[in-house]
């Protein structure tokens, strides 16, 4: 329950959030083609045409925000982003009010609920559940005060409690749908990802045991090849020679070189080994302190994606993954991925996708592209 409240869709599924942000533009036009209409409708009700204005400049502002806000360019949303949207759809709805005051005959044509509550649903995949609700539930109370004042010029002769309920319901109905559809896609997403991590987990574990074999055979074939012959060629000597003992510093120094290699490699090591060996492109990876091992998981997940998408030998023929903290090497890190293009380059609107991912993991991220090279510069907070 606790991940359900803290997580969007956009943080649990970046890519499907991606696919999701027309959603919010195609909501906001609805909103504004609504909030015309019904304007339009009921003009003979309005007594100040330049608070009827102002409505819909507020609406089209509310949708215009919605719509920058959730691109993926833009990425993550935040919940400050949801009430600025919120704010200047209810102002609408009170500008409304006011263009209508003392002769609002019927309730039920004012546009102010259905605005509000069709701007929620569209930010659905971009706000948790709880925000959601919360935002439909203080909209219809806004709403309900504005009822209150507008019952006395109605010609409804309902109680105001019932216009109140009635007014409130399109906002209530549509922010439950936002909130039901952003629990059940997180809860769905979070139950998938279960299963993917299990499987790959597993995966993980044979690959890392597939390359821990290659690597000992390499050794073992060093071994075989440099330093048991030099062994037995000085065990059979009547003296060692200096030339003898500065060649075995060498060989004594190389082998712990690469043991100490092994032990300090991370998951990106075993991952650019990986592409190297399967994929036939060159992978290298600059971590002298092995910072890529602090990076929490959908971290992991966004920077394997876009090696492993880059990794490929029609768009890349050389991966540099370059790792540097600050100053005082406390407060964030820096991640630099430069690769060089190959026969098929990556395009500028693919590019961005990986870059929209990143944001939405708590990266930092830009990009450019040139006909010689991608560069991805991502920046992280370091806890």
């Amino acid at each position: 329950m606790s991940g359900h409240l803290r997580l969007t869709q956009q943080e649990a599924d970046p890519v499907g959030a991606i696919s999701a942000s027309p959603i919010v533009a195609i909501g906001a036009t609805l909103a504004f083609l609504l909030a015309a209409g019904l304007t339009w409708s009921h003009w003979g009700e309005v007594g100040s045409p330049l608070a009827a204005v102002i409505a819909l400049v507020l609406v089209a502002a509310a949708g215009t925000a919605a719509s920058f806000a959730a691109s993926p360019a833009r990425a993550p949303f935040t919940n400050d982003r949801l009430w600025l949207v919120v704010m200047l759809a209810v102002g609408a709805a009170i500008a409304e009010y006011v263009s209508t005051i003392g002769n609002n005959r019927q309730l039920y044509d004012d546009f102010g609920p259905a605005v509000i509550g069709m701007l929620i649903l569209s930010l659905a995949p971009f706000c948790t559940w709880v925000s959601a609700a919360l935002a439909g539930v203080l909209s219809a109370a806004v709403l309900s005060i504005l009822v209150v004042g507008a019952s006395m010029y109605t010609e409804s002769t309902a109680p105001v409690a019932a216009l109140i309920t009635l007014n409130s319901a399109s906002v209530l109905a549509m922010s439950a749908a936002a909130a039901g559809y952003s629990y059940g896609i997180v809860a769905e997403t979070l139950s998938w990802q279960r299963e993917a991590n299990r499987a790959a987990l597993q995966r993980d574990t044979e690959l890392r045991a597939g390359i821990a074999r290659s690597v000992q055979q390499s050794r073992v074939s060093v071994l075989g090849r440099e330093v048991l012959p030099f062994l037995a060629g000085v065990m059979t000597a009547d003296r060692i020679s200096v030339a003898d003992a500065d060649r075995a510093r060498e060989l004594a120094e190389a082998l712990r070189r690469a043991l100490r290699a092994g032990i300090e490699s991370t998951w990106l090591d075993d991952l650019a080994a990986n592409i190297r060996m399967n994929r036939g492109v060159d992978t290298i990876v600059d971590d002298p302190t092995g910072a890529a091992a602090a990076l929490t998981a959908d971290q992991r997940s966004a920077l394997t994606a876009l090696i492993s998408w880059l990794g490929d030998a029609a768009r890349s023929q050389l991966i540099t993954v370059s790792f540097a903290a600050d100053a005082d090497g406390e407060t964030h890190g820096d991640i630099t991925l430069v690769a060089e293009t190959g026969t098929s380059p990556p395009s500028r609107r693919e590019l961005d996708r990986f870059v929209a991912v990143a944001r939405a993991v708590a990266f930092r991220a830009d990009a450019s592209l040139t006909r010689e090279n991608v560069t991805v510069g991502l920046s992280y907070d370091i806890d």
